[in-house]
């Protein structure tokens, strides 16, 4: 009887001890709450998708993502209303995310202890998430509204990851960070203050900006006019859906402008001779395809007109 209670006691302690919660999500968890991702993966479990796609996707209108996201079901994935540090330079990268919560001593207490055994750098807590960064991130936080950055932790992060941040929440020192050249930031507005009253929760969790929902590894596409982050696996529909939707935009157009088909032709179900006079377009088009020829011909293959 001893020796079962001695088995069941260790198996408790060993539960406890496996399902602990940590400050920076395990690669374990982060693998399970991106499962639909079948690619190559970040030591720390966050799908890595290509560099290849992220360079594409900044070419592509956040309404074209939008259309692609909404007809799969993520229907919470746009932030709108930023400030923006650059408006003409968007910006692509993976998602890695941090939340921030109002100051308690008990829980700031465990955070500092839980650090130390995750063996991170001595506090401040705010230099965490941007030691995770590698070249493609994206720092994304949800600050609720506080300051949380100026131009010293700005260099930081543009040297660990050459990209910028995404912020629900505000940033200090624009001017500063303006001199950081390939910086960019996405905020909801300045302010002169510093980090105060605020405590690091968790790194690489699942975090709310605005009105969207954001995993760490998500693929974030910011322009001047809001942000939306793509769920990794279905980044490459969203580029390719995207650059055909141009191409056929494109195609229209031209058209159009010959007057070959009327306005009513190129909006409605195009017919047989549409459809064939779009192939040959592609076919001779004049310029670099944005992705291959064999890319493109397979999802034409499956294209639904």
């Amino acid at each position: 009887m001893k020796r079962i209670l001695l088995i069941s006691f260790s198996i408790f302690l060993l539960c406890i001890t496996t399902t602990a919660q940590n400050v920076g999500s395990s690669p374990e968890y982060i693998k399970a709450i991106t499962s639909q991702w079948k690619g190559e993966r970040f030591a720390d479990g966050r799908p890595k998708v290509s560099d290849d796609l992220l360079e594409r996707l900044k070419k592509l209108p956040i309404e074209a993502a939008w259309g692609v996201l909404r007809n799969k079901g993520y229907q919470n994935q746009f932030e709108g209303d930023f400030t923006v540090l650059f408006p003409e330079k968007p910006m692509t990268g993976r998602a890695v995310t941090a939340q921030y919560m109002p100051l308690r001593p008990d829980l700031e207490e465990w955070v500092l202890k839980q650090g130390k055994a995750e063996n991170r750098s001595n506090p401040p807590t705010n230099s965490w998430p941007i030691d995770v960064l590698v070249n493609g991130d994206v720092y994304v936080t949800d600050t609720y509204g506080r300051v949380v950055i100026g131009d010293n932790l700005g260099n930081a992060i543009y040297a660990k990851s050459k990209r910028g941040v995404v912020i629900y929440g505000t940033e200090r020192d624009p001017e500063g960070l303006k001199m950081i050249d390939g910086f960019n930031s996405w905020t909801k507005g300045y302010d002169p203050a510093f980090l105060m009253q605020m405590m690091l929760t968790s790194i690489n969790a699942p975090i709310r900006i605005g009105h969207a929902t954001v995993l760490p590894g998500d693929v974030v596409l910011a322009k001047s006019h809001g942000v939306i982050f793509i769920p990794a696996h279905l980044v490459e529909e969203v580029v390719i859906t995207s650059e055909v939707t141009q191409l056929r935009d494109e195609f229209g157009w031209a058209r159009l402008k010959e007057g070959k088909y009327t306005p009513g032709q190129i909006d409605s179900q195009w017919s047989e001779e549409i459809k064939k006079d779009f192939l040959d377009f592609v076919n001779n088009y004049k310029g670099k395809l944005p992705m291959t020829k064999e890319a493109l011909d397979n999802y034409m293959k499956e294209r639904n007109w």
